[in-house]
């Protein structure tokens, strides 16, 4: 029938004829058109050529799908062997039957479509991904697998990685018999043996416990397995485990004890769940007995606290469940015996009678299984240690803490001891190995069995300990047990004993072995020296003590502290000058830090046994001594040295140790010794000879806030000496390292000085150098235009004009008249003070600086063209101010009071005619 097409459409285009009616049965869209008359006569000139059947197919792409396969049928019948032809009719096959349900006939139609291109396309694997795909989206299961087989057969082997994931798919179908998805499984490891996971996940789904463990057996057995999806060996054998335990019953020909103890041994981590497993296998093959060996086993083995909590929560649980069932199984056997009642025929009642009372008779055995519970929960602690034991065997402190689980059973506490002293290797030690011998022993004390408790520390001294200080207290402890019971002679004897040197031979022997035992280095033990001296203090002569101690010096191995401890017993005993020997000793055998009590304690004593006797010695002392001191340990002896000079030598000798002092000490404690030197200067000679003290320590270089400090003390003080002049430069050389924003109080200090003991001339030559410190000491400089600094002088001249009047200064006559000149309309003139008044309020301590005669008699206002002329009586006013002066002793000062005195003869002439008022200045200024 598809043939009649091109026979018609040839016919049709031979002549004019029209063309002959369509067959019965046959729609007439199915036959050519018009339009498709190019296409015809283009493939029946050439039919064997792919070209023109495609451009056929492309021109009829919106043609129902009948027509297209009709012309698809025409062209593959033509072009047997064209894979494009055979996969767009495919394709177009399969999307035209995928909206339909599977058994509707589209699909047949499609799968014999599909047979016939394989006939041709069977080395294509895409045709046969195609077909397979549809197959099992139909689930034609059986044609499936015939037809995967076929594929596999027909494709080569590199291209069967194409066909496999399908028929995996095909075999993990629930539809699918276990047995065909088994041999499936097992087809795709002879191709890809590295899947087996896949094939062991397959079997465990499909409840084949005997072939799962096999090949998981197979896979752990197998060096080279790599697993695919990223397990470690050791959960694989974590899954065999749980298989093998699991469903014991259904696996058969496997070792599993051999399987699981290989486990342990192999993999360490984790192993408490492989002794767990192991266990449950035991379990569920009713051997119950073997279970609990199992879990013994177990705790007894693992090394960390993990997995021993495990291993006995696994065994505790165990224990818990056979309580529960034997005490489950009485009850039932108690109901059972009830509904019996005397049904037990004469023999049983007889065999009860004569195995009545015999245990091993006993079919009740709950009471042993609750003593074995409770006993396995007592035991916690000590299998617990014993797991810490086997993580460190020469742990002391866990040795220690595994004897005190024992305290009511002296018998396991000597085991305990014995298997640690034998066990803790003491260079490996994690701790002090010796306090297990002390220990053991100090037991046996505890009991009376001293003569065992000596045995035991006769044994612990011939041990090799990694260090010497171990063997030493060995020995100490032994004479301390022996001084509790009063053996003083023995204790002695013991110290003899160990601080004994040992012999050449036995120098000689040690070294050639090459390792030198702490017994050849223990006679040098400072502990041991330390010990047996306060024996020989105690029990011993003076002379047998001297001895140890002179032992000690000989070894260079005393302490200065057992210098003062030696020099203090020669001192009980009146010994002096082998005291202060003894003295000499320490101070050339130790360096600083060490020897400055030694130094300390040799100045003091030796200062207070000779006193004035031997002055020179003990300067020569306290020079070795300050020489020797580092400029941080000095101060202390200069402040000795110099109390021994005040007490037994020169007050001179003791300025000059003191000014020997502050240069030698540190920065950090010099300002506190220039305190200490002035204030003794002060006390020995008086405050005038603090004033060079003062000026040395201000050009000596200490940090700015100690000069400042100074500084104000050294104002202070030329103040109360009524030096007001020399008070003020210091404060003007102090306000050098004074900032006005962080050093306030000098500068109010200042301010109140000047307020006191100055003028308006002073006055404002502090504030002129407060403002150029704070100017130096910014961070911004501003230039001003000329009329704001002039406004900046008339604010300085108001600040000092009220600053007067707080202080009290009255307001003369100029300063009436300048209220009157000033351009106030609102207010009137104040009234004049009156003469008397004026002259008793000048009668302060303000002292006049004095102003240079002026030219010109009057100046002119600046708010005021008027001249203004001064009343002649205003000198006279003047002249007749007295200044209240304080008068100080002429033996303060000495030759600088004569001088001051001749200074003011002089000048008191010129003065008279000059001074004027601080009010006077300001107003002529102003002008």
């Amino acid at each position: 029938m598809p043939a009649a097409g091109p026979v018609a459409v040839a016919a049709g285009a031979a002549g004019p004829k029209p063309a002959p009616a369509p067959a019965v049965g046959i729609s007439p869209e199915l036959y050519p058109s018009e339009d498709d008359l190019p296409y015809e006569e283009e493939i029946l000139r050439e039919p064997f050529k792919l070209k023109g059947w495609w451009r056929y197919l492309v021109a009829r792409a919106t043609a129902p799908f009948a027509k297209r396969a009709i012309i698809y049928e025409r062209a593959v019948k033509a072009l047997p062997g064209s894979y494009k032809l055979w996969h767009a009719y495919l394709r177009e096959r399969l999307d035209h039957a995928r909206p339909h349900p599977i058994d509707h006939p589209a699909y047949s139609s499609l799968n014999n479509t599909f047979e016939r291109a394989l006939a041709t396309m069977h080395k294509m694997p895409r045709i046969w991904v195609l077909y397979l795909t549809s197959l099992l989206d139909q689930r034609l299961l059986t044609r499936s697998r015939r037809s995967f087989d076929r594929a596999l057969r027909a494709l080569p082997v590199t291209q069967h990685d194409r066909i496999w994931p399908l028929y995996l798919r095909l075999a993990s179908l629930p539809a699918c018999p276990v047995e065909t998805s088994f041999r499936v499984f097992r087809r795709y490891l002879q191709f890809d043996p590295s899947h087996a996971e896949d094939f062991i996940n397959f079997l465990i789904s499909a409840n084949r416990w005997q072939e799962a463990a096999d090949r998981l057996a197979s896979v752990l057995n197998d060096d080279g397995f790599r697993s695919v999806k990223g397990k470690t060996r050791h959960q694989l054998w974590l899954e065999l485990c749980e298989i093998l335990t699991k469903h014991a019953d259904e696996v058969a020909g496997l070792k599993v004890d051999a399987i699981l103890r290989g486990g342990i041994r192999k993999f360490t981590d984790e192993v408490g769940k492989l002794w767990t497993s192991l266990a449950d296998y035991y379990v569920r093959r009713g051997l119950f007995e073997k279970a609990r060996d199992v879990f013994e086993e177990g705790v007894s083995s693992v090394v960390t606290v993990k997995e021993f909590s495990v291993v006995f929560e696994a065994y505790t649980q165990f224990e818990q469940s056979m309580l529960a069932a034997k005490l489950e199984a009485a009850e039932e056997d108690a109901d059972e015996d009830e509904d019996e009642g005397g049904r037990k025929n004469g023999m049983d009642k007889l065999s009860k009678k004569f195995l009545e009372g015999f245990w091993l008779n006993a079919e009740d055995d709950t009471d042993l299984r609750l003593a074995r519970f409770e006993r396995l929960l007592d035991r916690r602690p000590e299998l617990l240690s014993s797991v810490l034991l086997r993580q460190n065997p020469h742990n002391v402190e866990e040795w220690h803490r595994r004897v005190k689980l024992f305290e009511k059973d002296p018998a396991r506490q000597v085991a305990t001891y014995v298997e640690a002293v034998k066990t803790v290797d003491p260079m490996k030690a994690v701790g002090k190995p010796h306090t297990l011998w002390v220990a053991f022993a100090k037991m046996y004390e505890k009991h009376n069995r001293l003569d065992s408790a000596e045995d035991i520390f006769k044994r612990a001294t011939q041990v090799n300990y990694k260090a010497v200080d171990h063997l030493a207290s060995i020995w100490c402890e032994w004479a301390e047990m022996e001084l509790r019971h009063n053996n003083f002679d023995k204790a002695i004897e013991l110290m003899r004993q160990a601080t004994a040197e040992p012999s050449v031979e036995v120098k000689r022997r040690a070294a050639a072995e090459g390792n030198e035992p702490v017994q050849m280095k223990v006679h040098k033990s400072l502990k041991l020296w330390s010990f047996y001296v306060d024996l020989e203090e105690s029990l011993g002569t003076l002379e047998s003590t001297r001895a140890v101690y002179e032992r000690i010096l000989d070894l260079r191995i005393a302490t200065p502290q057992i210098i003062l401890n030696y020099a203090y017993l020669l001192e009980e005993h009146k010994y002096f000058e082998d005291a202060f020997k003894v003295y000499e000793r320490g101070v050339k055998i130790f360096k600083y830090p060490h020897v400055k009590s030694i130094w300390v304690t040799y100045l003091s004593k030796f200062v207070k046994r000779y006193q004035r006797s031997k002055i020179e010695r003990a300067r020569e002392l306290f020079h070795e001594a300050v020489q020797q001191a580092p400029p941080t340990e000095k101060k202390v002896l200069y402040l000795q040295w110099a109390k021994f000079e005040e007490d037994y030598g020169l007050a001179k000798r003791a300025m000059n140790v003191y000014d020997e002092a502050v240069r030698a000490v540190p920065n950090s404690e010099r300002m506190s010794m220039y305190e200490i030197y002035i204030a003794r200067a002060a006390e020995l000679f008086g405050v005038p000879r603090t004033r060079q003290i003062y000026e040395q320590a201000i050009e000596s270089g200490l940090p700015d806030k100690d000069v400042l400090t100074m500084c104000m003390r050294f104002a202070e003080l030329e103040r109360s000496l009524g030096e007001i002049d020399r008070s003020r430069a210091i404060y003007v050389h102090a306000s050098n390292y004074a900032d006005p924003n962080t050093h306030s109080d000098f500068w109010k200090k200042w301010n109140d000085f000047e307020i006191q003991h100055g003028n308006e001339d002073t006055f404002r030559e502090m504030l002129r150098i407060k403002r150029t410190v704070a100017a130096s000491r910014s961070q911004t400089h501003f230039i001003l235009p000329e009329y704001l600094m002039q406004r900046d002088q008339r604010l300085n001249l108001d600040e000092a004009v009220d600053t007067l009047t707080r202080a009290g200064v009255p307001q003369d006559e100029m300063a009436a008249l300048e209220r009157q000149l000033a351009p106030e309309p609102s207010t009137t003139p104040a009234a004049v003070p009156s003469t008397a008044t004026a002259s008793a309020n000048r009668m302060m301590n303000f002292v006049s600086a004095g102003v240079e005669a002026q030219a010109e008699s009057s100046r002119q206002q600046v708010g005021n063209n008027e001249d203004i002329e001064l009343p002649d009586e205003s000198d006279d006013e003047e002249a007749d101010v007295q200044i209240a002066e304080r008068s100080v002793p002429a033996a303060v000062f000495g030759e600088l009071g004569k001088r001051a005195a001749e200074n003011r003869e002089e000048s008191s002439s010129a003065q008279e005619n000059e001074q004027l008022g601080a009010l006077e200045r300001i107003k002529r200024r102003r002008q």
